[in-house]
């Protein structure tokens, strides 16, 4: 049976290409019939309405805008789910909620039908290239099902448990990518508006600490297996350090939000008589503010760093 596919934008037009250039029948469903115009030239077959594709495929994509237009595609008018028989699975690529998308999941479960909850990260680019990172969760014998499809539209193809994780981990991983970014944008105008060119700062930015290693993974080393009296570099100094940048900001005139709540989570953590601790014990504030441990143990985190996990 041919392969349904709903969401042919920006991200699911690579996506559906690649699928047919893989050899794969389509059936697909557009808003507009002109939309559909290239990938019928490719070979895929246009149907007036979302029921029709589900009708059609036993395994259908979906990569829409967020939660409340999946649930109008599922489950609106004419929708997939009116056209779904047992045994179907639906493949829900678009960056949802996870409330939402375990919600999806019950319902379409009491008709027979497994939904994978599968965001991408990697974008427009990494969607034609390739180069995409495809988060799955669900059940595991419909993704083990389905993981050749997968393996098709991306090189990171992952299996993360129940219904709800990957659109979690999406949601984390694109939190702190922005705020990243946020970040980023508030230290370059300190530099430069305390008088340094900005390609002078990128550059010496790109050889320090922080350039030359990845971000993520540097929580391997203190924060996730918990080792804050492995010390790298004090609590004492890195507040010194911010203390310094945040009086250099307030000189330059330059507003420094995310600098400030730095150095209060430091001052906190330093209240608390860690200063001689590894400087990364400051994030130990927000784990009990949340409410939550967070370990990982050493083998595991190599097992993940190896690419063997």
């Amino acid at each position: 049976m041919p392969i349904g596919f709903i969401g042919l934008g920006a991200m699911g037009a690579p996506l559906a290409t690649r699928l047919m250039e893989a050899g794969h029948e389509l059936v697909i469903h557009t808003r507009r019939r002109e939309a559909a115009a290239p990938f019928e030239e490719l070979g895929a077959l246009w149907v007036p309405t979302a029921r029709d594709v589900g009708a059609r495929a036993r395994t259908v994509f979906t990569m829409l805008p967020g939660p409340a237009e999946v649930e109008a595609v599922v489950f609106g008018a004419d929708g997939l789910a009116e056209g779904f028989s047992a045994g179907t699975t639906l493949i829900d690529m678009t960056t949802s909620a996870p409330a939402a998308v375990r919600a999806l999941g019950a319902r379409l479960a009491a008709s027979g039908v497994d939904l994978l909850d599968a965001p991408v990260s990697g974008g427009p680019k990494g969607a034609r290239t390739r180069r995409l990172a495809i988060w799955v969760s669900g059940s595991e014998g419909a993704f083990e099902t389905s993981r050749p499809l997968l393996d098709l539209l991306g090189d990171r193809v992952m299996f993360l448990g129940a219904l709800g994780a990957a659109t979690t981990a999406k949601l984390v991983h694109n939190s702190a990518n922005y705020g990243i970014q946020m970040v980023l944008a508030e230290v370059f105008t300190i530099g430069v508006k305390a008088g340094v060119d900005p390609a002078v700062l990128f550059a010496a930015i790109r050889e320090g600490s922080l350039g030359r290693q990845n971000v993520v993974y540097r929580l391997a080393d203190q924060f996730l297996p918990g080792a804050f009296d492995e010390v790298s570099f004090a609590l004492d100094l890195a507040f010194k350090d911010v203390s310094l940048a945040a009086a250099l900001a307030q000189e330059a005139g330059v507003p420094a939000r995310f600098t400030a709540m730095t150095l209060a989570e430091m001052t906190e953590a330093r209240n608390r008589g860690w200063g001689k601790r590894d400087s990364r014990v400051a994030m130990l504030v927000q784990e009990e503010r949340a409410g939550v441990s967070i370990k990982v143990d050493r083998a595991t985190l190599g097992a993940i760093l190896n690419g063997t996990k």
